[in-house]
Formats: structure tokens, sequence, C-alpha cells
């Protein structure tokens, strides 16, 4: 028996470049992100809860700290040491990415770290099954706990399923974080507000943001 619950935070105004693109991506360009994760539990808590959603702040915190306002670039991006720079001079709130950037690349993290964010606060009772991260409503990727690979175990003393993820720390100076393009054409950044479409083509429908 397994239960599942939903819940889809925003991330922030991002800024990143994509260094090996041959198109615009190349250039510093942004979205404001928005993420769905996929909470499990084979039991449910003492309300009936998968995930108690009002206990998230601290994860909204963590993820709004690496994407708003901040610019992504890539661990081997050619014009690191010049965004260091401009960092330094106060020219940007820079986030290095040692795994490259790419939006599939920011649900990785996203799942990483909210993994290790749902064990820790519910003692291990939950997990992350899946993330899902938009540019805007057209553009989206999702990385999921593969049960097949060395990444997905099994926890045999509570036989509950356990993800081992890399552990990423984030440096007081430069924090590392993760972002990217994914686009088509002249895609524009995800509407929010009345003109909003409903249905399952808007995955931000009925939440109290895309209202």
């Amino acid at each position: 028996m397994s239960y599942q619950s939903t819940k889809i935070l925003e991330l922030g105004s991002c800024a990143f470049r994509q260094w090996k693109a041959d198109s615009h991506c190349k250039f510093v360009h942004g979205y404001r992100l928005q993420a769905k994760f996929w909470f499990g539990a084979s039991e449910l808590d003492h309300r009936n809860w998968v995930v108690d959603f009002g206990g998230l702040k601290g994860l909204k915190q963590l993820l709004e700290q690496q994407f708003d306002h901040t610019l992504c670039v890539a661990g081997d991006d050619p014009l690191l040491n010049d965004f260091k720079a401009l960092a330094a001079k106060g020219g940007c709130d820079l986030r290095i990415m040692p795994g490259g950037v790419g939006i599939e690349k920011t649900a990785e993290w996203c799942f990483k770290h909210a993994d290790e964010f749902i064990r820790n606060t519910t003692q291990n009772r939950c997990w992350v099954e899946r993330v899902e991260v938009w540019e805007h409503e057209k553009n989206s990727a999702i990385f999921t706990a593969d049960q097949s690979s060395k990444q997905y175990c099994h926890n045999e003393s509570e036989g509950k399923p356990k993800v081992v993820v890399e552990q990423y720390e984030l440096p007081l100076e430069i924090p590392v974080a993760e972002t990217s393009h994914q686009t088509t054409g002249n895609s524009t950044a995800a509407p929010v507000g009345n003109n909003v479409s409903t249905g399952w083509s808007n995955p931000f429908g009925g939440t109290s943001w895309g209202m």
C-alpha cells in the first residue's frame, strides 16, 4: 500500500545561459520557474496526510535561495570567471552548476534537495517520487526516482523505498544551483493571472497563484 500527494511551488525568476547552445539560448536569458513535487509514503501521519503542506516553508525558502533573482551558469562555462567578477562587483547573485545547466538538471537538483528535506522532516516516513519543472506552460522536464538503477534501493529494515542521492553543499559565498532553457522559437515566460487557461494543458490551473 502506498499514498501520494502533490504540491506546486514557485522557484522564482531565474536567469541563466546554455553556453553550448547554437541558438540564442547561449545568451543570458530567464524564466519564471515552477515545479510540481510528487510525495510518497507507505503510511499516513496522525492527520491522514502524506505531507503537511504547511510545513514546506523551509523547502520553498531553499528553492527560492537557489533560483529567485539569481544567475545560474554551468561549472564549465568559458565565461565563468567573468560571471564571478560580475558577482563580486554586486552585478548578479551567482549560482554555479557543476553538472551543467538545463531544465532537466534543474528538475534533478530540485528532486535531490526536496527528497532530503522531506526525509529529514518526516523521519524518513515520506520521500519524493518525482519532480517536474516548467520554464513556461509549454516546456517542462521531469526527474523521477529510478527503481531499476543503483540510485534507487530498498530499505529492508523498514520496508520503505529509499533514494540514494549525491549531496550538494551550498557554499557560503557563491551557492550551487541548476536551471536552464529548452525553448522553442520565441518562447515567453508562463503567463500567471486571469488569462491562464484551465485543464491538463495548464499544470498551474486551480492553484492560488494561477487564478
